[in-house]
């Protein structure tokens, strides 16, 4: 009879060879994507603390919007330097305010920007279409070499375009001229907070001059 016992061990080597591997392979791609995280937020013009309250206004935002709407609505929230933007779709006006006061009753929520649309809810072509505009208007503010693209918080709803970020005028201006180059935007709506050029946050992450 033949002896298994080897040729088990040869396996049993080669499953943990391939397991050891792929942890490895993993251990990497999560610190290269930690790593990328880390830069994001440190490139950021907000601080670590305020991108942290802002993440937990979104969570909680959109919990209530869930709750409030259900089937009749489809409520998007961008919540940036505490300061936020409602988009989407609600049943009536009646939705349209209790949206915006549960949005106001959280905590450190300094301002509600209401651009909620009395309609039903946008459909799956119309909501991917938004998010192909969204990445478009990010990759083109990459590419444009005299803002920081990290300076922007970029949303799309049906076609319109809001721009939120902490930035200079001329910053804010170019962003926008961008946006509205894009295929398929309809408009676009600066909701900024503006700082001056020689605001030290202006020179955090600033493009490379040529």
């Amino acid at each position: 009879m033949t002896n298994l016992r080897p040729l088990a061990g040869l396996l049993s080597k080669i499953v943990l060879g391939t397991a050891l591997a792929a942890s490895l392979s993993g251990c990497v791609a999560l610190a290269v994507g930690g790593a990328a995280a880390t830069a994001l937020a440190t490139n950021d013009r907000r601080t670590i603390g305020m991108q942290t309250e802002d993440k937990a206004i979104n969570v909680k935002a959109e919990i209530k919007m869930a709750q409030l709407t259900g089937e009749n609505g489809h409520v998007n929230v961008t919540s940036y330097n505490r300061k936020v933007l409602l988009t989407g779709e609600v049943r009536d006006e009646a939705m349209k305010q209790a949206a915006e006061r549960e949005v106001r009753a959280i905590e450190n929520v300094v301002s509600v920007i209401n651009e909620l649309e009395i309609a039903g809810p946008s459909s799956y072509t119309s909501r991917s279409n938004d998010a192909l505009i969204t990445t478009k208007v990010k990759a083109s503010l990459v590419d444009k070499k005299t803002v920081s693209a990290t300076a922007f918080k970029v949303t799309t709803e049906r076609g319109v375009v809001y721009l939120m970020g902490l930035v200079t005028p001329r910053e804010g201006n170019i962003a926008a001229d961008v946006a509205k180059g894009v295929p398929g935007v309809v408009r676009v709506v600066k909701i900024f907070e503006y700082i001056a050029d020689e605001d030290p946050r202006a020179n955090l992450a600033a493009p490379a001059q040529s």
